[in-house]
C-alpha cells in the first residue's frame, strides 16, 4: 500500500465529524542545541571538526552552536473509526531538515481481538529497542539514543504487520510480525555525508520480528530482521547500478537483544546488535547506566561500531531533570573516538557539548 494513499486516508479521517470518529492528537518537541568543543575532523574528506550525533538524519555539530541538530517537532494523529478500525498519521518537523515538515508515519489498524492487531502502511522500522519513539526525547534518559549503536540509513518502511501482547505466566509479552519494503530515493546518509552523489537506497523483501518480555523491573527484546540490499548511483545526471564483488544484490540479516533494567532507583540499558551483509559484519552495543535522585538522573553511557575497517566509540556522561510532568532538561557531554582505516573514518575524534529540552503535550 503506497504511503500516499494511508496520507490521503489519514487526512480525510482527520475531517470526519465526531460522529463518525474519534480523533485524538498528540505531540513532542525536542529544542537542543550544542557544539564541538574540540576534534580532528578527517583531513582526506575535508571535513572540519565534526560530531555526527544522529546518523539516519546526518544531525551534525560542528565548532559553531547550533540549535538545528537535534531540534524537531512532531504532531500525531489518531482517528477511531470504531468496531476495531483506526487510522494513524504522525508528521516531524526537524532541524537537521530545516524543519520541512513530513508524513514520517501514516498507517490504518484493525483489532482482531483482544491478543492481535493487524496494520498496514508507512512506519518505523523496529530494528532497535528504542526505533518506535526515536524522535520522542522525553521518552529515554540520554539527550539522543547512542549514535555508534543507531547508525543505519533505513528507518522506515512500507508494508504490513502484525502486533500481539499475551501474558505468560507472571511476564507480559508482545511482538511484532512485519513484512514490506523501503526505497529511499536519496538517501539522506549515504548521499550528503558519505558522499557527494545521489544514492538511492533500496530495502525489499524486508521479513522481520520482535519480540519482548516484561516482568516488573527487568526488559528483555530479542528482535531478527532480513532483506535484500539494491543501491544506485547518479554521477553526472546518468544513474548506474552499484554491485559488490560483481553482485547487484546483497542480503543483510540483522539480529539484537536489549537487557533493561529498571529497579528502585537504577537504570541499567544495554544493546547488542549484529548486521551481517552476505558475510560482512557489522557488530554495535550500548550500555549505560544511570540513578535517579528524585527528579535528577545522572548517567554514564558507552556505545561501540565495530565493522572491517569502520570502527568508532562514544562515552557519554550526562544528566536528565524532569523540571515538570511533561518536560525534561538534558545535558550531555559526548566523547567520541574514530578508529577507522583504509579510508572508513567517519568524522573523527571529538569531545563535544549539547544540552536541551524534551517536551510531550
Amino acid at each position: 500500500m503506497k504511503a500516499s494513499v494511508l496520507c490521503s486516508a489519514v487526512t480525510l479521517a482527520m475531517m470526519l465529524s465526531p460522529a463518525w470518529a474519534e480523533v485524538k492528537m498528540s505531540g513532542f518537541a525536542t529544542i537542543a542545541g550544542g557544539r564541538v568543543l574540540s576534534g580532528d575532523g578527517v583531513a582526506e574528506f575535508g571535513l572540519p571538526p565534526t560530531f555526527l550525533a544522529n546518523y539516519p538524519q546526518v544531525g551534525v555539530y560542528e565548532e559553531e552552536w547550533s540549535f538545528k541538530p537535534d531540534s524537531r517537532i512532531g504532531l500525531q494523529l489518531s482517528a477511531d473509526l470504531l468496531e476495531g478500525l483506526s487510522v494513524t498519521g504522525q508528521i516531524v518537523a526537524r532541524g537537521a531538515d530545516d524543519f520541512d515538515a513530513t508524513f514520517e508515519w501514516a498507517y490504518i489498524s484493525y483489532q482482531l481481538n483482544d491478543t492481535w492487531t493487524i496494520q498496514a502502511g508507512k512506519k518505523r522500522l523496529p530494528l532497535y529497542y528504542y526505533s518506535d519513539f526515536f524522535d520522542v526525547g522525553f521518552a529515554y534518559l540520554w539527550l539522543r539514543p547512542p549514535a555508534d549503536n543507531y547508525t543505519w540509513q533505513i528507518f522506515n518502511y512500507t508494508g504490513i504487520n502484525a502486533l500481539f501482547n499475551t501474558q505468560l505466566g507472571s511476564w507480559d509479552v508482545s511482538g511484532n510480525i512485519y513484512t514490506g519494503r523501503e526505497d529511499d530515493k536519496e538517501n539522506k546518509l549515504l548521499s550528503q555525508f558519505f558522499g557527494t552523489n545521489p544514492i538511492r537506497e533500496i530495502w525489499k523483501d524486508i521479513v522481520g520480528g520482535v519480540i519482548s518480555f516484561n516482568r516488573d523491573w527487568l526488559d528483555i527484546r530479542l528482535t531478527y530482521m532480513t532483506y535484500i540490499n539494491e543501491r544506485y548511483r547518479t554521477v553526472n545526471g546518468v544513474t548506474e547500478r552499484v554491485d559488490w564483488d560483481g553482485e547487484l544484490e546483497r542480503r543483510g540479516k540483522f539480529a539484537g537483544i536489549s537487557v533493561n533494567i529498571d529497579y528502585n532507583n537504577l537504570v541499567l540499558l544495554s544493546e547488542l546488535n549484529q548486521l551481517d551483509l552476505d558475510g560482512g559484519k557489522f557488530d554495535t552495543y550500548m550500555v549505560s547506566l544511570g540513578y535517579r535522585f528524585n527528579t535528577v538522573t545522572p548517567y554514564i553511557s558507552y556505545a561501540d561500531f565495530d565493522s572491517d575497517g569502520e570502527v568508532h566509540n562514544t562515552t557519554s556522561v550526562g544528566f536528565r531533570y524532569d523540571f515538570h510532568n511533561s518536560a525534561a532538561f538534558k545535558l550531555q557531554y559526548d566523547d567520541v573516538e574514530d578508529k577507522g582505516f583504509d579510508g572508513l573514518m567517519v568524522a573523527g575524534d571529538s569531545k563535544s557539548v549539547t544540552f536541551g529540552v524534551d517536551l510531550v503535550f
